[in-house]
């Protein structure tokens, strides 16, 4: 009967973790069709020796686009070592803790990133507007784009000056978009340095264009927040269950102790529990996915 309970207590874990693996397989193949997109887009460049560069755009990503979900592996690693020396939890409690911290470590490094992303949408529409007011007053695009540069801040300060120091040194100002798009592979960016590319080569009417770019940017942040606001309650129900779960838990343990240390201890006991953390873990990734803003 244990031996059968363990088997199930197993196939439940890797059904969990294949239903994560899944989900970051999504968030992956997303990144990847989004890097495609600029790809096919960034091919107005005239330099055929460009494709050839040794670097790739991992390594040249942007530090605002940096994760640490990794950090979740030590850190989980360290917390059961602790439990499992000091208090010699059983390996079920064990493996489910480690999945949780993990998944939560990686869903605060996920809201980091949204953070610093809005942060660097919200200063890249503020200096097309600074742009486009430069540009209304008779400066050339060269010159406002470096005017909005020294009135902008981090992060986007620092990828912005980067584009004006290649274009100063010489460099193909198309090419030094098409290097900030790789940096910043965000669909705002794109949109951005596509239509700066466009007005490069062509020319046309850059303050109407640069006005609607800015529009555009700012309605994507306007929504992104909506979508946030209007999915806050569903965060706070599952946050709400967890917390319920083991505060009953606690409340029971507080007035029959002996039947509920039997219970934890049991086979299954350790079966049941460990599953509904993992299924926990579980909702928070899922409820997280289903709440993030796709366009």
């Amino acid at each position: 009967m244990p031996r059968a309970i363990g088997f199930l207590l197993g196939l439940v874990m890797l059904a969990g973790l294949a239903a994560v693996a899944v989900a970051v397989r999504r968030s992956q193949q997303a990144t990847v069709a989004r890097t495609r997109l600029f790809e096919h887009a960034s091919r107005v460049r005239t330099d055929p020796a460009a494709e050839l560069t040794d670097n790739t755009v991992r390594n040249r990503r942007s530090p605002v686009l940096r994760r640490y979900w990794w950090l979740g592996i030590p850190v989980a690693s360290a917390v059961v070592g602790f439990l499992s020396w000091a208090l010699a939890i059983p390996w079920p409690y064990l493996t489910a803790i480690f999945v949780m911290i993990l998944l939560c470590v990686g869903q605060v490094d996920a809201i980091l990133l949204q953070v610093r992303i809005s942060k660097l949408e919200q200063q890249l529409a503020d200096s097309i507007d600074m742009m486009v007011a430069a540009v209304k007053s008779g400066a050339g695009l060269q010159s406002a784009l470096e005017s909005s540069v020294r009135q902008a801040r981090k992060p986007w300060a620092r990828e912005a000056d980067q584009l004006v120091r290649s274009i100063r040194f010489g460099e193909d100002p198309v090419s030094a978009l098409g290097s900030l798009s790789e940096r910043l592979p965000l669909e705002s960016v794109l949109l951005f340095a596509q239509t700066l590319a466009v007005n490069w080569r062509v020319g046309g009417r850059l303050s109407i264009t640069l006005a609607n770019v800015g529009r555009t940017v700012r309605d994507r942040i306007e929504l992104s927040r909506r979508m946030y606001a209007m999915t806050t309650q569903a965060r706070l129900s599952v946050i709400s269950i967890i917390v319920v779960t083991y505060f009953i838990g606690a409340l029971i343990w507080r007035n029959d102790p002996e039947r509920m240390s039997g219970f934890l201890l049991s086979a299954v006991g350790q079966a049941m529990v460990s599953v509904g953390m993992l299924l926990q873990a579980v909702g928070i990734v899922w409820i997280s996915s289903m709440s993030k803003p796709r366009f």
